[in-house]
């Protein structure tokens, strides 16, 4: 009944048929109800939530806490990623007892064992690639994914909608943040300047629903660094912002992040809003290197495609190319992989304009 999710997209036409499919729906009609209600919201630490929102927002507080206990190793000649995020990664795959909150508290006792299997792989997958100690809007797929499993097995209902974004989206996006600061972990996938951060999308998403009818805070608010120090606690755009503005101090947000400068110019959070998800329909799940890795089991279930080996995550680019392309070693990097790179100089390696969906 269960099953332990695995990749199915490799080619092309995979992808194709796969934004095609009911699961494509369901998946994407998941993201845009949850962006919907946290429309003209602000982030509420205090806000009331379920017991089940509880107990997933201490599991990752449990997780936060295991960065605090697993520091950096000495790393000074390398700019890349740190070990050290493999023995973070190697805690919560190989912690038992994360499994048995999820069997003895958070999920219904009858739900059987075998659904922990295939949730907790959703849930590992979340927090970035051990071999490359990358990370990327796949991650955070996956982590949305972990949700969706559990409103389908109804640990979740769509009254904890504004909970899971305004609380364990938020506490997720802050242990990713952690983790990227700590073990700088390389941006799988980034578009360099011409992304909107180096590592996530949902945040840009979730955070201009929230500021969709706001009566003082417009786009072009982002250039102002007292709004956005102010409200940034509150709004998850501006948090993204302020981020970006603090890891990428050698020029303004007009040089660093041009497209971020460009959406600042629509009028309306409401066309922003449409705008992204437009944007990650086309730049995300649209996209045969992001979803190259994305699962499927019993839960989030998708027949096409060829099932991949579990520990096959397509060698150092982190993707397969077809067959019919090869690359000696020393030749250039084929056009989807880029050349890897540590976020901070990622800004500098985009060059050419890119088109946006708010025009």
């Amino acid at each position: 009944m269960f099953e332990t999710p695995v990749k199915r997209i490799v080619t092309k036409e995979d992808l194709d048929e796969f934004l095609q499919s009911d699961v494509y729906n369901e998946y994407i009609d998941y993201i845009i109800r949850l962006n919907d209600s946290v429309c003209d919201l602000k982030i509420d630490p205090n806000m009331d939530v379920s017991s089940n929102v509880s107990k997933i927002l201490e599991i990752i507080d449990t997780l936060i806490q295991y960065v605090k206990e697993i520091p950096p190793v000495e790393n000074s000649k390398s700019r890349f990623g740190n070990p050290a995020f493999r023995d973070f990664y190697d805690r919560v795959q190989n912690v038992k007892h994360l499994c048995h909150i999820f069997l003895g508290v958070l999920l219904k006792p009858l739900v059987p064992e075998e659904a922990i299997q295939e949730v907790s792989r959703y849930f590992i997958e979340s927090f970035g690639n051990r071999r490359r100690i990358d990370y990327g809007t796949g991650h955070e797929a996956n982590f949305m994914a972990f949700l969706l499993c559990l409103e389908k097995l109804e640990v979740l209902t769509t009254n904890d909608d504004k909970a899971v974004v305004l609380r364990v989206f938020v506490k997720y996006i802050t242990l990713m943040r952690q983790l990227q600061f700590e073990y700088w972990l390389e941006p799988a996938g980034s578009h360099g300047v011409w992304g909107l951060d180096d590592y996530h999308f949902l945040p840009f998403m979730f955070g201009s629903s929230q500021l969709k009818n706001h009566k003082y805070i417009r786009p072009k608010s982002i250039h102002d660094m007292d709004t956005v120090q102010e409200f940034s606690k509150y709004y998850m755009y501006l948090a993204c912002i302020k981020f970006i503005n603090e890891v990428k101090t050698s020029a303004s947000l007009r040089w660093h992040s041009p497209m971020l400068d460009d959406i600042s110019a629509c009028k309306t959070w409401i066309k922003v809003n449409q705008g992204m998800v437009k944007m990650y329909k086309a730049e995300v799940l649209g996209k045969l290197p992001i979803m190259q890795h994305f699962m499927f089991g019993s839960l989030i279930k998708f027949e096409g495609g060829t099932p991949q080996p579990e520990d096959d995550d397509g060698g150092d680019c982190g993707h397969v190319h077809p067959q019919q392309e090869t690359y000696a070693k020393g030749q250039e990097y084929p056009e989807c992989c880029g050349i890897p790179v540590p976020s901070a100089i990622a800004a500098t390696a985009g060059k050419r304009s890119r088109a946006i969906p708010f025009d």
